[in-house]
């Protein structure tokens, strides 16, 4: 039985103070929650008793067997499935060594919870392992956010902190960004190692930040000099950008 108290727990975690405030976070969906079960400590598992018996191994603080009726009031989705999770937000730890030598994302104030949400999934197609973003991002913990993610959060390492800060500990990475007025992408010099800053939706890289950027990249549009969209959704454009940086490293 899925109590009133429970499922009152369960939707106030659509709210970042209560997730600040509990250290948990909120999965639905019987792909993402199936993904991401093994990766993070489950202290809440509420399931119809058809998903408890195909994961019979799934393990949690607390399992709850509930009626489709049940997880329909607690889900926060339109379309709610047979699984919902609360887990615990883990505790992640840099690795200095694998930021040197690999190619991380760098995020500048995302606002769009689904943008970062399919950033950190792209992110773990293209085989990055960290992702940067500024205190201004939205939470990575969104429900949105992690529903974007597809389950890649359980592969992705997202950390919070001043981009300034980021920069400085890591001086000698080179800093790729992204501008209208930058280089064509295709035809510059491109690192298997270094950051790959992205800008915020509307206002792209803030001003504080250009200076530490070692390569304006430009994504050019085709044909070069028809009348286009002005710019593209930053998720698409780091898609294409993350598939540039791979296609060079292809048999280095």
């Amino acid at each position: 039985m899925l109590s009133k108290n429970k499922i009152k727990y369960i939707q106030s975690l659509s709210q970042k103070k209560n997730r600040m405030a509990t250290g948990c976070f909120l999965a639905e969906g019987n792909k993402l929650v199936g993904d991401t079960l093994s990766a993070f400590h489950c202290e809440l598992l509420v399931a119809t008793e058809e998903w408890l018996a195909a994961h019979a191994g799934a393990e949690a603080d607390e399992i709850l067997i509930a009626g489709q009726e049940e997880i329909e009031r607690a889900s926060l989705l339109r379309s709610p499935q047979s699984v919902v999770a609360v887990y615990r937000m883990p505790d992640r730890h840099m690795d200095y060594n694998l930021v040197s030598t690999s190619l991380s994302l760098v995020l500048d104030t995302i606002q769009d919870p689904g943008n970062l949400g399919t950033i950190i999934r792209l992110a773990d197609w293209f085989g990055i392992e960290n992702v940067f973003c500024s205190p201004e991002c939205v939470d990575v913990y969104n429900p949105k956010t992690v529903q974007a993610t597809m389950g890649a959060l359980a592969r992705v390492k997202v950390f919070y902190l001043p981009l300034v800060e980021l920069f400085g500990q890591f001086s000698k990475l080179p800093v790729y960004g992204t501008f209208l007025d930058g280089e064509n992408i295709y035809e510059q010099e491109l690192t298997q190692n270094g950051f790959v800053l992205m800008g915020n939706e509307g206002n792209g890289i803030s001003s504080s930040l250009e200076k530490y950027i070692s390569k304006r990249l430009y994504l050019p549009n085709y044909p070069p000099f028809r009348q286009t969209t002005e710019s593209l959704n930053v998720a698409v454009a780091t898609a294409i950008v993350c598939a540039e940086f791979r296609r060079r490293s292809i048999g280095k």
